[in-house]
């Protein structure tokens, strides 16, 4: 029962996370979301992920491809993370 609940709290984390960079993404188009405080907030809390792209990844042009494969990472990565975590639970006995 804990290691499920545990289990759903990190699967709710990276889905928020996810959310809040197609937040930032689309929210890129609006320069007043831009400057607002969600906007800004958004941006703090997800650019330090997608920057980390962004070195590897360099735009095209006016096109960013950067957030597309931040995205299909974390989707990956959550994965392992969460069968991680599904297993450490189990050896613990939670």
């Amino acid at each position: 029962m804990l290691s499920t609940t545990i289990l759903q709290l990190g699967a709710y984390a990276f889905e928020i996370y996810y959310w809040l960079i197609l937040i930032a993404i689309f929210g890129s188009w609006f320069p007043q979301f831009q400057t607002s405080k969600i906007g800004l907030w958004v941006h703090q809390l997800v650019e330090p992920y997608l920057g980390f792209f962004r070195r590897f990844i360099p735009p095209l042009g006016p096109i960013d491809f950067s957030p597309i494969i931040a995205l299909l990472a974390l989707r990956y990565l959550s994965g392992f993370a969460l069968e991680g975590l599904r297993q450490s639970l189990n050896f613990l006995g939670i």
